[in-house]
């Protein structure tokens, strides 16, 4: 980077937050798909049940986890 120009550093900038953002809402999307298609079975009342939440709390905290574990990981084979 050190040989672009400001506005150039700028632009790479904005354009690497933009795929961050974009990347992470991909994530956040398939988290939300793969515990709403593992836990939500029950469509006769409108709110979840204690057995769901339960359910969708403990597959988000896995998930989190694994995420965590996995940046340790590749942070170790640098």
């Amino acid at each position: 980077m050190d040989g672009l120009t400001a506005n150039e550093q700028r632009d790479f900038q904005a354009v690497v937050e933009k795929r961050q953002m974009k990347e992470f809402m991909t994530m956040y999307s398939n988290l939300v798909q793969r515990c709403f298609d593992d836990c939500i079975n029950d469509f006769t009342s409108k709110t979840i049940t204690n057995k769901e939440e339960g359910c969708i709390n403990k597959c988000v905290d896995k998930w989190l986890k694994g995420s965590e574990r996995m940046g340790q990981r590749f942070a170790e084979q640098k």
